[in-house]
């Protein structure tokens, strides 16, 4: 375990974010799309980076030429780089005009290693459609940057990548739910951009000084609405009366009280046979909810909190494994700090990936500090203003 930092100093916790995204990512994207049951038909039990991707064919590449496993991130850690590159450019909180202008550039205009194609090349190449649909919204179809997640497929596109900004607002749930919603509006809708600002808030709470994972749940459940919450509601009572159950058994509850938010089940593959057929599955609903991010909660508050059986029992759940593993990473890095990176894996992540995650987080550390301090400052000013009007009126008044 790395000691260069107090376990639980903010530049420490920065880096146990970001690495909690990046091992999420890796460990889960082996076996996405795949259901519990295959996952345990194929792996036994998932519990480590060097896991040969399903997909994966006897010459060690798949289909449309991509590779995963052995350490391998997903666009969920490369977007969740690209947001931190946002920040450190415009050095101020963002909203959906940093959509449409940051991402738009980090995505389509920047240049990067894609791990998964093995080469460098615009990130928009390797993006899901609902993903892509950025480049569509804000610079082909020119929209009002507050509109860009106005008709997308609703998914946890935008709350995937969110992570920076819970970290922007450490400590302050609320400010982090506000932001997140402000700048993710310009990608998602409904319970989509409602997820981001949730997660967002959890990350932020995770900052707090001594908070448990009971707690990091109570700050978002207060800011959650409509599905999202009930799903969050639902899944972590469960949770709490299946502590000491069998991982097998805890996902098995959990997929049953999903199932009631998300019509997504275990098919997640998108192909022919579903080519115009009605279902309620990726629309606006105020009455559903993501999968991933009540999933990951709910694995939190199973395991106390614990970082790497949570994600562990998060990836083994099967579907959106990458995400789920994602979320919980990056609430319970922010929570635990520096004192849960491995140094293997952290190594092999950055080899793996051509990356240098210290190094981002680090620098994403200078900018958070630099932006908090400015925030201070204005909150100092507007206290002064309002002692200067209330002294005023007192004076006036007598």
């Amino acid at each position: 375990m790395m000691d260069t930092f107090a376990p639980l100093s903010l530049q420490g916790r920065i880096r146990a974010v970001l690495y909690g995204v990046a091992y999420g990512d890796a460990i889960g994207a082996p076996v996405e799309k795949l259901s519990a049951e295959q996952i345990r038909q194929r792996y036994g039990r998932v519990t480590n980076l060097n896991t040969e991707w399903h997909r994966m064919s006897e010459s060690g590449i798949a289909r449309n030429w991509r590779v995963r496993g052995s350490g391998i991130v997903t666009d969920d850690t490369l977007m969740t780089l690209c947001l931190m590159n946002i920040y450190n450019d415009v050095r101020r909180h963002i909203d959906a005009w940093d959509m449409a202008d940051g991402m738009v550039r980090e995505i389509a205009w920047t240049p990067r290693w894609v791990p998964e194609l093995q080469r460098e090349a615009m990130l928009i190449e390797r993006l899901f459609y609902p993903e892509k649909w950025i480049f569509q919204r804000h610079q082909l179809s020119n929209c009002d940057p507050r509109e860009g997640g106005i008709g997308n497929m609703v998914n946890c596109g935008a709350a995937m990548y969110i992570a920076p900004v819970g970290v922007m607002n450490a400590c302050n749930p609320k400010a982090a739910y506000d932001e997140a919603i402000a700048f993710a509006s310009g990608h998602q809708q409904s319970y989509g951009l409602e997820a981001a600002g949730v997660l967002a808030a959890a990350i932020a709470a995770a900052f707090i000084p001594h908070i448990t994972i009971d707690e990091v749940v109570n700050e978002a459940v207060a800011l959650a609405k409509d599905g999202t919450k009930q799903a969050i509601l639902e899944i972590v009572a469960a949770a709490k009366s299946l502590k000491g159950q069998d991982a097998d058994k805890v996902t098995e509850v959990f997929q049953t009280i999903i199932g009631k938010y998300s019509p997504m089940g275990d098919d997640v593959t998108h192909s022919v046979k579903k080519t115009g057929v009605a279902s309620e599955a990726y629309r606006p609903s105020r009455l559903n909810a993501i999968e991933e991010l009540p999933l990951a909660l709910g694995f939190a508050v199973v395991n106390d909190g614990d970082f790497y059986k949570t994600i562990h029992d998060g990836i083994n759940s099967g579907r959106d494994t990458d995400s789920i593993g994602v979320m919980a990473g990056a609430i319970l890095g922010a929570m635990h700090g520096a004192s849960v990176i491995d140094d293997t894996d952290a190594a092999l992540l950055d080899s793996a990936n051509k990356l240098e995650l210290n190094k981002a987080a680090d620098a994403f550390y200078q900018t958070v500090i630099e932006i908090q301090k400015a925030d201070r400052q204005s909150e100092q000013r507007r206290a002064s203003m309002w002692d200067h009007l209330t002294s005023n009126a007192a004076h006036a008044a007598a």
